[in-house]
């Protein structure tokens, strides 16, 4: 190493200050600047839609990917005033596209989380090289534009409006971004997973792009995570051994909600998944492994109370039960805790045990009321343990 001093003061140091920073280190605010970090930049603006609508101010959500590489997000709430207005429920609609954490709102168990990033979008906006505002509230439509985070013109009213509501459109960046084309399909299937997870959520997907005409899909389910299992289907011809077994319960130990779905299939795969406040999390965490701890609790007592395993045989454990498991567990928490800056693990240590305690309870009464369908997954367990 060389002798020569190395100088470091106040002079080498760079200061970057509000949507500057995003627009420096975008990968920090929304993961990459591939495909992924496009999708991400959409959810930034369509949690707040979808929290409209979730929240009952508005009746349905549209997503455009529009012909000219643009993405429109509208909503038909009330409009959301761009300055701050006494009806209006947090900052006004400019602030929430200028001003980082001006736009991420509460985030309770009525609140469903878009992606694994605080939803911001004044993130957007900074990334985009164009956005435009448009809300549609008492009457009047306002308009206003911004090009990479800063705006070009004031809010501006430009003619009556037909029915109220919040749109943005915007166009990502192409010099920061190595794609600017959003991918339909992976879109599609975030939306149709939100609106699984909230029952009766009306979200819809427009893809103007291609070269035979517009393709639109709508997403909207009654049956909630029931329909989510329901939709995973075993590949064709695998016996189902079970109806799906569900509930709904809500315990204040954890100050939140549970939705649990889940049946048996005649395949050794097992598929689970777990969510918390709408939002994936991939490591599971305290929610699934409660899941996994009930189920094993509930398969075990049933099956020594009917003889099918005997006092000198090993419990059926967690890591035992997945023979052909297809289980969702979905958490509504009003105080959401995560290991990890990506969101990936829930750490709620209460969750754990009322989420185990609802589970054996819910499972053990459909075993006893079903019980050749009990015997059949038991049964199926137990051959599988004796394969490996």
């Amino acid at each position: 190493m060389s002798d020569e001093a190395i100088e470091y003061d106040a002079s080498h140091i760079q200061v970057l200050t509000g949507l500057e920073a995003v627009r420096k280190r975008p990968g920090m605010y929304i993961g990459s600047t591939g495909e992924r970090g496009l999708h991400h930049m959409l959810f930034e603006v369509a949690d707040r839609a979808v929290n409209e609508a979730l929240t009952g101010r508005a009746g349905s959500v549209g997503v455009t990917l529009t012909a000219d590489g643009g993405v429109r997000v509208a909503d038909d709430g009330p409009g959301i005033p761009f300055g701050a207005a006494e009806d209006a429920d947090g900052p006004g609609l400019e602030a929430m596209l200028t001003e980082l954490s001006a736009g991420a709102g509460p985030r309770d168990r009525h609140s469903a989380m878009m992606a694994h990033f605080v939803g911001e979008p004044a993130v957007t906006n900074a990334l985009s090289s164009s956005l435009t505002a448009e809300v549609r509230r008492e009457g009047v439509r306002w308009v206003q534009e911004y090009a990479r985070g800063v705006a070009v013109t004031r809010p501006t009213a430009v003619g009556p409006a037909t029915g109220s509501g919040t749109t943005i459109t915007f166009r990502p960046d192409a010099t920061l971004f190595g794609t600017v084309e959003c991918s339909f399909a992976v879109l599609a299937e975030r939306f149709r997973e939100l609106a699984f997870l909230n029952r009766g959520l009306d979200i819809s997907l427009t893809d103007e792009r291609p070269p035979g005409g517009p393709q639109t899909a709508r997403f909207r389910f009654l049956g909630g995570v029931r329909d989510f299992v329901v939709s995973l289907r075993a590949r064709p011809g695998t016996p189902v051994h079970t109806d799906v077994i569900g509930f709904e319960q809500e315990d204040p130990r954890m100050a939140g909600t549970m939705e649990v779905a889940l049946r048996w299939c005649g395949s050794r795969e097992e598929r689970v998944r777990s969510f918390a406040n709408s939002m994936a999390t991939p490591y599971g965490g305290t929610h699934e492994a409660g899941l996994r701890d009930g189920v094993a609790a509930a398969l075990d007592a049933y099956a020594r109370a009917r003889g099918l395993l005997t006092a000198a045989d090993p419990g059926l454990g967690a890591d035992r039960i997945g023979e052909g498991l297809t289980a969702i567990v979905s958490v509504k928490l009003d105080h959401p805790e995560f290991v990890g800056a990506t969101r990936g693990v829930l750490g709620n240590g209460p969750v754990r045990t009322c989420v185990e305690e609802a589970v054996r309870e819910h499972l053990g009464a459909w075993l006893e009321q079903n019980p050749e369908q009990a015997v059949d997954v038991i049964t199926e367990i137990l051959r599988a343990d004796a394969l490996d």
